[in-house]
């Protein structure tokens, strides 16, 4: 099912005079597509330049943690790489006339990695965990709409919201939370011993977590779908850099990558059993501009920036231009969601009214500023050189500094950002991307301190209207106002480059760049 007949579909629901149901039997949708030849053994080395700061899938929001725990954790839908939303735990559902009351029938006989059986109780608990924001976790915004859960018998659930949310079976899936066993954050050391064991109801569970060493995934035997995954053991080898990633894969002490910028790659297309697959992301590099910092505070200013800022001429010096500058919207979603670029505010460079603006906000000699990088995001140091010389040009110093992956995600989650590069992927719809991130609080999390009105009121308009006519023009609206007022500057998304050896067999890479493929990947005995 493509994205569009989903959203048609979906909107279509809310228009029945009735309570409608859907019902899917997509098991071979999940996780890609199915090999009839793969054969269950064997083990898989993976490098990766980037280690989670910790395997806590409710409270820690990096992307590093997400596309690894997708493999241990599940929620009752999986995020389909073509963007439907597709019954994972969750077996069926109906949505009232009204839109407001969604029921979950949920999937028999799946248990959690700790043996017991899953039942809407989990649920209700999981759910209800992750939606309140005192506990701190970083998708609770997403739930802001569900007003309550209940769960009348073991195999149903029943979601009644505040106001209409079209896109709540898309935001059951597994970026934040996942179901595990009710009452697990009861005991005070719950959060910690996720470092050393999952409660999930993934295919793999976790068997070794060394930090600035290895992750070791291991099958999970009582996984619910019968003979998945092929794979008995999944490592994930940590890489100081690029370069040592490239060695190790040219010497085979690692079978697969993900590099984040091609030149590491080209000398691995010439070492044979090697191939390299190119794909678009739905990733976006960016830089935010925390409103907490006095000299980001200004519109003005931020708008400057934005002005003296080359898209192009960065992303040839991250990534060679493996990638799409961007506006206000990821490369994978433009087509159906992005304001076009040319009605775009602050997209084309202009010294000399960035220039005035910086005076007019009381900078005629511009300002020193500090500007943030994550150690081991390759991209950003080549990012950085570049901007910093861009904005030299307009009386702005910058003074780079790098920080640990762990600080930097602390400082995001308190919205102390100040201007820093980030890097994240979308999910595949405006409201999923757009809401948590910009939305004022306390509906949303507003890490860059915004705080703008009009726009937390369109994104609410978004999230409740289902017609896609509709939908698209407060869309619009609203990327003009993140475009025209800077929070942030999407600068490009850059294409997955998967580097895999010759044993890898049936890996799909899945446009977030999260591991979901692994599941039914496998490699010959």
């Amino acid at each position: 099912m493509t994205f569009s007949k989903w959203i048609r579909q979906l909107s279509a629901l809310l228009l029945v005079a009735a309570i409608s149901t859907v019902t899917w039997a997509q098991d071979d949708a999940l996780y890609g597509k199915s090999d009839p030849t793969g054969k269950s053994g064997g083990k898989l080395t993976i490098g990766s330049l980037t280690e989670p700061p910790s395997l806590d899938p409710y409270h820690q929001g990096a992307d590093a943690r997400i596309r690894v725990t997708v493999l241990s954790y599940q929620g009752l839908f999986y995020e389909g790489a073509s963007g439907e939303a597709v019954p994972l735990l969750a077996q069926s559902y109906t949505q009232s006339a009204d839109g407001l009351t969604y029921t979950f029938k949920l999937r028999q006989g799946v248990k959690f990695h700790t043996g017991q059986t899953m039942t809407a109780a989990d649920v209700k608990y999981s759910y209800d965990y992750l939606r309140d924001s005192k506990n701190g976790s970083p998708g609770a915004g997403d739930l802001s709409t569900v007003a309550s859960i209940s769960a009348p018998d073991d195999d149903t659930v029943i979601f009644t919201l505040s106001s209409r949310n079209g896109l709540l079976p898309m935001t059951l899936t597994h970026r934040y939370g996942g179901v595990i066993p009710k009452d697990y954050f009861a005991t005070p050391d719950a959060k910690a011993k996720l470092n050393q064991v999952s409660v999930g109801t993934g295919p793999f569970k976790l068997k070794q977590f060394r930090q600035n060493s290895v992750l070791v995934f291991e099958k999970f035997k009582d996984y619910w779908q019968k003979g998945l995954p092929h794979l008995d053991e999944v490592t994930f080898a940590f890489m100081p850099n690029s370069a040592a990633m490239a060695v190790a894969a040219t010497n085979a002490r690692i079978d697969m990558a993900i590099f984040t910028r091609p030149q590491d790659t080209e000398q691995l297309t010439k070492v044979k059993g090697l191939k390299l697959i190119r794909t678009p992301s739905m990733n976006q590099k960016s830089i935010d501009l925390g409103s907490e910092n006095p000299l980001l505070t200004d519109e003005r200013v931020r708008r400057a920036i934005a002005l003296a800022i080359d898209k192009n001429e960065v992303m040839q010096a991250s990534i060679a231009g493996y990638g799409q500058v961007i506006g206000t919207m990821v490369a994978g979603m433009q087509a159906r969601w992005g304001l076009p670029l040319d009605q775009t505010p602050n997209q084309k460079v202009d010294l000399d009214t960035a220039r005035k603006l910086l005076a007019e906000a009381g900078y005629p000699n511009g300002f020193e500023l500090d500007l943030t990088t994550i150690i081991t995001y390759d991209w950003m140091d080549p990012a950085a050189i570049t901007i910093a010389e861009q904005l030299k040009k307009i009386g702005i110093r910058v003074n780079i500094k790098k920080l640990e992956l762990g600080v930097w995600v602390r400082n995001f989650q308190n919205k102390q950002m100040g201007f820093t590069f980030n890097d994240w992927p979308a999910s595949p719809d405006p409201s999923l991307l757009y809401y948590r991130h910009f939305r004022a609080a306390p509906l949303g999390a507003d890490f860059r301190n915004w705080k703008n009105e009009q726009a937390s009121a369109l994104l609410d308009q978004g999230r409740e209207e289902s017609d896609y006519a509709k939908r698209r023009e407060i869309y619009n609206n609203f990327q003009k106002q993140l475009a025209q007022s800077v929070p942030t500057i999407m600068m490009f998304s850059a294409d997955l480059l998967t580097v895999e050896g010759a044993r890898v067999q049936n890996h799909q890479q899945h446009p977030t760049g999260w591991y979901f493929g692994l599941i039914k990947t496998w490699v010959p005995n």
